[in-house]
């Protein structure tokens, strides 16, 4: 009996993710931030062809399974990589990308079980000439994006996926055996990634980057980020650093918040009940249940939010986020 499996990563711009000197092609319409992936991957193929994010990293494997005991396996998939598209003045110009060999470890085989490695990324074809950190101090190719994904297939029939390595930058999405999203990267460093992501401190060279990974927001919450970042209905993004406080349980407030990047721990009476990841729509217990904040809100990371007059999100809306909060 053959079993078979898969994880995919798309890799794709937010919006306000990109900083300093290298922001102006965004900000002028050169370039552009990407739309969010969708929920669920129906075609990863139309996906590349429309530009839709900046890299995939597919995992597909099997193992073949007889009496109880595995007796084969394989690895299948790879990287995708799109094109570049700029406008300049009325016309647009498409710029290869630059895929890199994509790296597949030797399968780990265990009592019942088979883990499976690949590595996937590459570079955009604009030139980005920048220094950066160690020799040689300058580099005109742009810095790499990579994701390092595992997949452990069992003989039982299930299977696990995991986010074990990637880039600073962009924002990285997984995707189940069902092409669902599931997991998250939960911090970009573009200044790092600017600076460091070339050579030997890549996948290709000498090292990976340990991933911070955290678990998705709801559907509600991804529509309502989308709708209000598309809509321009915020405040200036403020920066966290670790263990700053956003807001504080039991304080009044009558604001929204919209996590861009990093991870914000949720504290219940000095104990933590959750870590939340980017695209999480935050405070709206407060709106709906008095006007005073259930939880603190404590950053683990740096991050970046931006606060959301309430009466721009429809009070049913916040009701449903509301209830759902409560039942998590």
């Amino acid at each position: 009996m053959r079993i078979e499996s898969s994880v995919t990563s798309i890799s794709w711009i937010p919006s306000e993710a990109v900083e300093g000197l290298p922001k102006m092609p965004f900000t002028m319409g050169v370039t552009h931030y990407d739309d969010p992936p969708p929920d669920t991957i129906e075609d990863l193929g139309a996906l590349v062809e429309a530009d839709a994010f900046r890299e995939a990293n597919e995992l597909r494997a099997y193992i073949d399974v007889e009496d109880g005991k595995i007796v084969g396996y394989g690895q299948l998939g790879g990287g995708h990589i799109g094109v570049t598209r700029m406008k300049l003045g009325p016309k647009e110009v498409s710029v290869p990308a630059v895929a890199l060999e994509t790296i597949q470890s030797e399968p780990e085989v265990g009592d019942g079980w088979v883990r499976f490695t690949q590595t996937a990324g590459g570079r955009t074809g604009m030139p980005a000439p920048r220094s950066v950190r160690g020799k040689p101090f300058f580099q005109i190719g742009s810095p790499i994006a990579w994701t390092t994904l595992a997949l452990t297939i069992k003989a039982d029939g299930s299977s696990e996926h995991e986010l074990i390595g990637a880039s600073p930058f962009p924002r990285h999405w997984i995707y189940d055996k069902d092409n669902k999203l599931a997991l998250k990267s939960g911090m970009i460093d573009f200044k790092e990634w600017y600076r460091t992501a070339f050579g030997k401190n890549t996948p290709w060279g000498e090292e990976d980057s340990e991933a911070f990974v955290t678990q998705v927001e709801s559907a509600l919450e991804r529509e309502l980020s989308h709708s209000i970042m598309r809509e321009g209905a915020t405040s200036k993004p403020k920066q966290l650093k670790v263990d700053d406080t956003l807001v504080e349980q039991g304080d009044p407030g009558d604001e929204l918040y919209l996590l861009l990047d990093g991870v914000l721990a949720a504290e219940v009476d000095g104990e933590t009940v959750a870590e939340i990841g980017p695209g999480a729509v935050l405070g709206e217990r407060a709106i709906v249940e008095g006007g005073k904040r259930t939880a603190t809100l404590r950053a683990v990371t740096p991050a970046k939010v931006v606060s959301v007059p309430a009466d721009q999100i429809e009070p049913s809306a916040l009701e449903q986020l509301a209830a759902g909060r409560r039942e998590s």
